[in-house]
């Protein structure tokens, strides 16, 4: 039950930060739902081999390329998922980070 509640809060917070960014567009909720699962799968499968492999970008430029590496994992979601549209990189990126406010809010709220 507590892997359903949040599945459904990280999804509600998908849509929410949709709806708050201008350059990412979605489809509907079923939608969100379905970026939610394969942007948690992209960020537990892909996201430490990237890390891992980029290490020495990562320690020359003080942990900001993880940023780079967050937004292209984000413009691979959209990718995958029809529907789940993001402008550019940038819009990548600050759905990423807005994602990870709202979504940490709804968390610390739904306990």
């Amino acid at each position: 039950m507590k892997v359903l509640i949040h599945l459904f809060l990280s999804a509600l917070a998908v849509f929410v930060t949709a709806r708050l960014l201008p350059g990412v567009t979605l489809d509907g909720y079923t939608t969100a739902l379905v970026v939610a699962v394969v942007l948690g799968v992209v960020n537990a499968v892909l996201r430490p081999a990237l890390l891992f492999l980029t290490l020495p970008i990562n320690i020359l430029s003080l942990g900001l390329f993880t940023f780079v590496i967050i937004g292209g994992l984000v413009e691979l979601v959209s990718f995958l998922v029809p529907g789940f549209r993001v402008a550019s990189f940038w819009w990548a990126l600050a759905f990423a980070l807005v994602l990870w406010v709202i979504n940490g809010f709804f968390h610390l709220v739904g306990k």
